[in-house]
């Protein structure tokens, strides 16, 4: 069964009680939920991590290679900050989809550059978490075509 990996970066742990006026009032535990529903569904196999440490994260982009079709990633602050985390991604064979919560070109300056953009076959912003569930189509959509 092909894999798709879920990565999230800082505090998108604390989905549902940070900023919901931003974020919605949806956990990550039920958009990991959502995203592995679907990902059956569709036929793939979800594995969702989230890591607060941006090597962590590396860590996880690493070892997706040759096991992972696709990354679906919502870096958090480390999209504006990360080179290390663009490398990795750059290092992945397989599909990038780039999602953020809210539209991070509404927001502060400072959030309207990615890092991770020039790397991603996909970006999806500002669609809430249902933003999970359009990037896990797309690979679908992908991977067929």
């Amino acid at each position: 069964m092909p894999k798709i990996l879920i990565l999230n970066g800082p505090n998108l742990n604390m989905l549902g009680t940070r900023q919901p006026e931003i974020y919605g009032s949806e956990t990550l535990t039920d958009v990991e939920a959502a995203c592995q529903a679907l990902g059956t569904e569709l036929g793939f196999e979800v594995d969702c991590l989230q890591s607060n440490s941006e090597g962590g994260l590396v860590d996880a982009i690493q070892q997706a290679r040759g096991t992972s079709e696709a990354i679906v990633i919502n870096a958090g602050a480390y999209t504006h900050t990360s080179v290390a985390i663009f490398d990795a991604l750059s290092l992945f064979d397989g599909l990038v989809i780039e999602v953020h919560i809210s539209n991070i070109h509404k927001r502060e300056a400072f959030r309207h550059h990615s890092h991770i953009s020039a790397r991603a076959d996909g970006i999806i912003v500002g669609c809430g978490t249902h933003g999970y569930l359009l990037a896990i189509n797309q690979v679908a959509y992908r991977l067929a075509n």
